[in-house]
């Protein structure tokens, strides 16, 4: 689960309330005719834009940002300096009956397991992670175009308050409820898009390019148990996947328990 996602929903969410219930009443920010345009106009154009797969699958894909746990390349490292230490000793086929976390790592495995050249294996996993990314960007352009249409629709539906509400200028009790629909339906689109669709659209950008970094580390790790090489060296090569601060980290930290 990633906690920075669900305290930034929670936390804007809550300031938003709480502004509201300060400054009056709160039933007065509930008008259902600027639901209705925003929220169906919204939905409206993403099927327009996506085909129906695309924007079903796009609302799974945005589980990734609340409840999929970040991988963290340092323990991948671990997990494949563990395993190039279990085969350098006992042999590639060995590797089948350990235990492995990662799916992504486990099949790759089981094709080093299988006996397949190294050279179809770095194929078959690199067209994997392609093909992922590219699912990923779908789920991102669908609330990327909700995060665009949303404002859209906002203004949209101030129109039609202004148009309401010029029409019945002779007819003080209608200005009021045109005047609502006018505004709310503004304030309605650009919370949609800044605090749900664009936010979710960049933190799923982020997921991707966590994953693809994860899974070129793990193919470049089990090439190497592929090679043979030490599991030292191999170490010290898939740190380099990680940001200069924390590969001096790692390096200090293995430094003051050699000594």
């Amino acid at each position: 689960m990633d906690i920075a996602t669900i305290i930034g929903v929670l936390s804007g969410s809550v300031i938003l309330f709480a502004a509201i219930f300060l400054g009056g009443k709160v039933v007065l920010f509930l008008n259902l005719p600027s639901v209705l345009i925003v929220g169906g106009g919204v939905i409206a154009t993403a099927f327009i834009r996506f085909s129906m797969a695309e924007v079903v699958g796009s609302m799974k894909v945005a589980a990734n940002a609340f409840f999929v746990r970040p991988s963290v390349p340092q323990e991948t490292i671990r997990e494949i300096v563990g395993l190039a230490h279990v085969a350098r000793k006992n042999g590639l086929i060995v590797l089948e009956q350990q235990v492995i976390r990662d799916p992504f790592l486990k099949r790759a495995i089981m094709f080093c397991v299988d006996g397949h050249e190294a050279e179809f294996i770095e194929e078959v996993l690199k067209r994997d992670v392609s093909l992922t990314l590219e699912r990923h960007e779908v789920g991102q352009n669908v609330f990327r175009g909700m995060g665009e249409s949303a404002p859209a629709f906002g203004m949209i539906g101030t129109l039609v308050g202004l148009v309401q509400m010029l029409a019945n200028m002779r007819d003080p009790a209608a200005i009021g409820p045109a005047m609502s629909v006018a505004v709310l339906t503004t304030l309605y689109g650009v919370v949609l898009a800044h605090l749900f669709f664009i936010p979710l659209a960049d933190k799923l950008a982020l997921r991707s390019q966590e994953e693809e970094r994860n899974r070129r580390l793990i193919i470049g790790g089990v090439l190497g148990i592929l090679k043979g090489l030490n599991p030292r060296v191999m170490e010290e090569f898939l740190e380099t996947f990680l940001p200069p601060k924390q590969r001096r980290n790692r390096l200090h930290k293995g430094a003051g328990s050699g000594a």
